[in-house]
């Protein structure tokens, strides 16, 4: 690739990654075009489907999440690895706007998300009974406990990731308190929920109204 044009697509994901960290993945192509001072054709060279530019602009928090859980399995203190998981992946989350949607979408020809979401679903269950018996994770907690979580946490994402962050912060140490073992009263029964269900669940305030330009 010569460098103009590895220069015009570094320039394309710089944009759409800020675009996407404010406004969500709905922002038009248009507007990522403008913001990173090329025509849409330019664009389209490098990135020929918009599953194609979402997936690299997020492919270095995506790789970011994988270490997350692959430290986290290799922690020798199962509940410091737990903690560690949910405590990172919701600030991830909570600081950027397009993280939920970018990664618990599915896209035709984008990565194969059913592989990847079933990789993830492995590691948390395995991560989850790990800190059960180390006794440090109450018996009750089911691994799509992990979904309800990121639910929750969605909501915390605002205008200002200073204050999303503080918000979510509080809301995973409150959250962490409950999940500790020793707690007597019985849950109510586990939500049959995936991963892959995150992005239907989720409040979309994110989504721009149709052909909007922000």
């Amino acid at each position: 690739m010569r460098a103009d044009a590895r220069h015009n697509r570094e320039r394309i994901l710089q944009a759409a990654r800020q675009a996407y960290a404010v406004h969500g993945i709905d922002v038009p192509i248009t507007t990522v075009a403008r913001r990173a001072g090329v025509g849409a054709a330019t664009l389209y060279r490098h990135f020929p489907t918009r599953a194609a530019l979402i997936t690299e602009a997020f492919a270095e928090q995506f790789a970011r999440c994988v270490a997350v859980l692959e430290e986290a399995l290799e922690d020798p203190d199962p509940w410091r690895g737990f903690c560690s998981v949910v405590d990172k992946v919701c600030a991830m989350q909570a600081t950027d706007r397009g993280f939920t949607a970018a990664f618990l979408s599915q896209f035709p020809d984008a990565i194969d998300y059913d592989r990847e979401h079933s990789r993830a679903e492995k590691g948390l269950a395995l991560l989850v009974q790990r800190a059960k018996d180390a006794g440090r994770l109450r018996d009750d907690f089911d691994p799509t406990d992990i979904t309800l979580v990121l639910l929750a946490n969605s909501g915390t994402v605002g205008e200002s990731q200073h204050v999303s962050l503080a918000a979510s912060r509080r809301l995973v140490s409150y959250l962490l308190q409950s999940f500790q073992a020793g707690h007597a009263d019985p849950l109510a029964p586990p939500a049959p929920l995936g991963l892959h269900q995150i992005h239907k669940l989720s409040p979309r305030r994110d989504r721009p109204t149709a052909g909007a330009e922000v």
